[in-house]
């Protein structure tokens, strides 16, 4: 490893993966921030922290489980304050779209001292692909506590292509990305264009948010992660989000990757069964 190695933690995530195979492609040097890299990662464990980050220029910041999870706010700031302490000379921040407590995170990141850009994101595409919303879709039956509004959904590749050049290239330090696809889409809209994608008849149901955690709780999830998915349903999917932005242009100079593209070459996979159309 060298001074410019470029860190990315959650190597092993949605985004993050993605990140790291960008990088790797390029032949850059990156770090594995995770717990089964060498040297590992762990949130939770803050003796990892420094020798993940010795050696390194830039940091991917990706937390998990979510930047609205209890506690985030003090593991950003004690992760900020010990990178600069490491010599790190950028960070890049993955951040939630309308939450408050990942604008607190934000804040802490603007705040640090050394280059910073933030990519506020809306959902993920890939949820329903890698995600919690595979299983239902495969049982052809999806039922979630979410009323009839839209959501830009924004692919990951966006994300990591953005990450990718903000961690890459000058001209990103200080700028918010708030990363969106093109188009709103509800819940049932969603479900609907993947059943015509793979020929399969996937019914979706609105349900209670109560019913909706009693699931949650009956299938033994740790309460910190029922306690995000009850936030981010009941109060995150509000209608606050039911609007598109130009983050994706602006940080890469393209449009963003609609729904339907997502969607057609994810059916092409056969990840959801069915064939694709």
């Amino acid at each position: 490893m060298t001074a410019q190695t470029i860190l990315v933690l959650g190597s092993t995530g949605k985004t993050g993966r993605r990140v790291a195979e960008r990088l790797a492609f390029r032949h850059l040097p990156v770090r594995h921030g995770s717990r089964s890299a060498t040297p590992p990662f762990d949130w939770d464990d803050r003796a990892t922290w420094a020798p993940a980050l010795d050696g390194v220029r830039a940091v991917y910041v990706s937390y998990y489980p979510d930047l609205a999870a209890e506690g985030a706010a003090d593991a950003i700031q004690s992760f900020t304050d010990l990178a600069v302490k490491s010599s790190v000379r950028r960070l890049v921040l993955l951040s939630g779209r309308g939450e408050a407590e990942a604008q607190r995170c934000e804040e802490i990141v603007r705040q640090c001292g050394i280059e910073w850009t933030l990519l506020r994101c809306s959902w993920f595409a890939q949820n329903f692909s890698e995600a919690h919303f595979l299983e239902p879709i495969l049982a052809g039956d999806v039922a979630l506590p979410v009323a009839e509004i839209g959501e830009p959904f924004v692919d990951a590749d966006d994300i990591a292509d953005a990450a990718v050049a903000a961690l890459t290239q000058d001209g990103h330090a200080g700028q918010l990305y708030e990363l969106t696809g093109p188009r709103l889409w509800t819940f049932a809209q969603a479900i609907d264009e993947i059943a015509r994608a793979t020929g399969r008849p996937i019914r979706f149901t609105r349900i209670p948010a109560e019913q909706y955690v009693a699931a949650l709780e009956e299938a033994q999830l740790p309460p910190q992660l029922v306690d995000l998915i009850r936030y981010l349903f009941t109060e995150v999917l509000d209608g606050r989000n039911a609007s598109v932005a130009n983050g994706v242009a602006r940080a890469l100079g393209r449009p963003a990757r609609d729904f339907t593209d997502y969607v057609r070459e994810t059916a092409a996979t056969g990840v959801w069964g069915g064939a694709s159309r």
